[in-house]
């Protein structure tokens, strides 16, 4: 009875391993989706950001993370002087800056 349990127990073992690798490669293979679906083009667009915000020069038309439009009129190395109307003028963060709009679009 004994003997019969203990080759039951060994045969399966070799089976046990290829079994763990089968178990193991949906997980793998979720892990690779999730990799070029989501994790790859928000490393893109972060790497874009950086370079607009680099970019950014005196004169620049943009769009800052609260929605407002102006004019950059300084440059620092973490703060930005942005024109919103004739005399008003806020400083804020470069990462505040979402997006350069072509010359000419404030009026």
């Amino acid at each position: 009875m004994f003997i019969s349990s203990a080759f039951a127990q060994t045969a399966s073992a070799a089976g046990s391993t290829q079994s763990t690798l089968m178990s193991m490669l949906p997980l793998v293979l979720m892990f690779v989706v999730l990799y070029f679906v989501m994790i790859r083009p928000q490393m893109k667009k972060q790497k874009e950001h950086k370079a607009m915000i680099e970019a950014l020069a005196k004169g620049d038309e943009v769009v800052t993370a609260g929605g407002m439009l102006g004019k950059v009129s300084k440059l620092g190395e973490a703060y930005i002087g942005v024109e919103l109307a004739a005399g008003v003028e806020v400083q804020l963060q470069r990462s505040a800056v979402v997006q350069v709009l072509p010359k000419g679009t404030l009026k």
